[in-house]
């Protein structure tokens, strides 16, 4: 096995944890309209409540929009809207409509006031439960209230790879997805 070498600068430190997987926030913004933006430093945090966070940096729009109404639907695209997430990425909802220009097609929510992403795979409509401050970001802990997912794509295990692929964030616009799996052995039968 190789020895460890340590990285020469902390820049892109994160890289060393991805990739990850990429959701899609949609929220309601003080113009009145809805954005969309990518975001794969996310995690589920807790059972009871159901909650996942999500980091967003403090000079985006996102980062208004929460701000000014703490719901949002956490949308899981499949990885053929991986231009689409890309180029949702690329541009500020504060000078362009999202959804208009990319054609986002959404379906009103039954938890919250904002709409779900009929694209994607899965849809959790959650508001924001606490918030934390670190660096440059804001980390929202958002209490799941509702889970939907795509008929089909989903067992109580999780995603049926056999029928979906999710897009995991590498770096800019590069995405991987689900290869292969590896099962671990149990204790009982390693001897």
């Amino acid at each position: 096995m190789e020895r460890f070498v340590r990285l020469e600068s902390m820049e892109g430190f994160y890289r060393t944890l991805h990739p990850s997987l990429t959701v899609v926030l949609i929220t309601k913004c003080p113009n009145g309209r809805l954005n969309a933006m990518p975001a794969s430093w996310n995690m589920p945090v807790a059972e009871e409540p159901p909650s996942v966070a999500v980091s967003v940096y403090r000079g985006t729009y996102t980062f208004q929009c929460l701000e000014h109404h703490p719901e949002a639907t956490i949308n899981v695209p499949h990885s053929g809207l991986a231009d689409v997430v890309y180029w949702l990425g690329s541009v500020s909802g504060k000078d362009v409509d999202k959804v208009s220009r990319f054609g986002l097609r959404l379906e009103p929510s039954e938890r919250v006031s904002v709409p779900r992403w009929s694209d994607a795979v899965a849809s959790l409509e959650a508001r924001v439960s606490s918030k934390m401050d670190v660096g440059e970001s804001r980390v929202y802990a958002f209490e799941v209230l509702a889970v939907y997912v795509k008929e089909g794509l989903y067992t109580r295990w999780g995603y049926d790879f056999s029928k979906v692929n999710l897009l995991l964030h590498g770096a800019g616009r590069t995405f991987y997805l689900v290869g292969r799996s590896v099962r671990a052995r149990t204790l009982s039968e390693v001897k």
